[in-house]
């Protein structure tokens, strides 16, 4: 498996309009992508947030990491403070 993380800061007022956007309609779309296993957003509460999208391999992470830019841009791009921050590897501890 193979994993992409991204870290995002905000203002913290707009993290319950980013939770819902994510929700709603990135994971969605998200989950269209090939070899897709799992996403999870995590929201400090404190204008930063991070997620963690899982595929079985780095094509599908790779993907992920494309269509996350494309969507922060027409999205989320009014509400994110600083450019993210992008990592990603291979998974290795999993149960």
């Amino acid at each position: 498996m193979y994993a992409a993380v991204r870290h995002y800061h905000f203002k913290p007022e707009d993290g319950e309009k980013i939770d819902k956007l994510v929700q709603e309609s990135f994971v969605p779309l998200l989950k269209k992508s090939k070899g897709f296993v799992r996403y999870y957003w995590v929201d400090t509460g404190n204008g930063e947030g991070a997620s963690m999208s899982v595929f079985k391999d780095k094509a599908g992470a790779d993907e992920s990491i494309r269509i996350a830019a494309e969507y922060v841009k027409e999205h989320l791009s009014k509400y994110i403070t600083q450019k993210p921050e992008v990592i990603e590897g291979p998974v290795k501890a999993h149960d």
